[in-house]
C-alpha cells in the first residue's frame, strides 16, 4: 500500500520546473570552473515542492553534469524514482542528507572532498608524492579566485578594508593569493605533475631537459657567454 501512494503521489504532485534544474546544472558546471570544485565535489539543492527530498547529480564529475543526470533523493539519500535504481550515487550524499535534516534553513549545499581525501591517502599510506600536486593546484586557484571576487565587490576599498580575518586588507589578500600561485612550485609546474605522474600523459618536450641551468643560459646567450 505504501509503494502505491507513493506512486499515486509523485503522479499528482506538480513536475519540477525545468528552469530549476538547469540551475542546478549551471552550478555545477559553475563552480567547477571557478575551481571552487574539484572532481570530487557536488552540489545538491532540497526540493521546493518537498522539504523532505533534495536533487544532487548521479555520481559524475560536477563540469559534466547534465540535466539528464540530476536525481530526487529523500533525507535518507535514497533515491525517490524506481527509473533512478542502480544509478552510481555520491558516497558523501549522506552528508548532505543530514545537513537538510539537521538544518530546516538550509536550501543548498556544496561539498568539496579533495582535501580530505588526499590528507587521509597520505595518512594510511595509499597516496604518496604527486597526489600533493592535486592539493597545491586546488588551494591556490580557489584562493585566487576567491581574492578576485573580493576585489571586484570591495572596488578601491579593497585597498584598506579587511574582512575580520588575519588575512590584512582585501588587497593585501589578493596579492599574497598571487603568490600562492608561484610559491613551493607554481601551477603550470603542478598540472605538469598532475599530467605526466597522476594521469600518465606523455612529458612536456623540452630541449634543455638534462642540462644544467647554467648551461641553458649559456646556449640561450649570443655568443654562448654566460650573462
Amino acid at each position: 500500500m505504501k509503494a502505491k501512494s507513493n506512486v499515486a503521489r509523485r503522479a499528482t504532485e506538480r513536475p519540477l520546473d525545468k528552469a530549476f534544474i538547469d540551475d542546478l546544472v549551471a552550478a555545477n558546471r559553475t563552480l567547477a570552473r571557478l575551481s571552487v570544485l574539484d572532481a570530487f565535489g557536488h552540489v545538491s539543492v532540497r526540493d521546493p515542492r518537498n522539504p523532505h527530498r533534495y536533487l544532487i547529480s548521479r555520481s559524475i564529475a560536477p563540469e559534466s553534469v547534465t540535466a539528464a543526470d540530476i536525481l530526487i533523493l529523500d533525507l535518507d539519500s535514497q533515491t525517490v524514482d524506481a527509473k533512478d535504481d542502480g544509478k552510481l550515487l555520491y558516497r558523501e550524499r549522506f552528508i548532505h542528507g543530514e545537513i537538510y535534516k539537521a538544518r530546516p534553513d538550509v536550501n543548498a549545499v556544496v561539498h568539496n572532498q579533495l582535501s580530505r581525501r588526499v590528507s587521509s591517502g597520505y595518512t594510511t599510506g595509499s597516496l604518496n608524492g604527486p597526489w600533493g600536486s592535486l592539493l597545491k593546484l586546488s588551494s591556490g586557484l580557489k584562493e585566487h579566485r576567491r581574492a578576485e571576487i573580493a576585489v571586484e565587490l570591495c572596488g578601491p576599498a579593497a585597498v584598506t578594508w579587511s574582512d575580520g580575518s588575519d588575512n590584512g586588507p582585501v588587497g593585501s589578500s589578493w596579492l599574497n593569493a598571487m603568490v600562492m600561485s608561484v610559491a613551493g612550485g607554481s601551477n603550470e609546474m603542478q598540472r605538469n605533475t598532475i599530467s605526466e605522474k597522476l594521469l600518465g600523459l606523455p612529458r612536456e618536450p623540452a630541449l634543455d631537459r638534462d642540462i644544467s641551468f647554467r648551461e641553458s643560459l649559456r646556449r640561450r646567450t649570443p655568443g654562448g657567454q654566460e650573462p
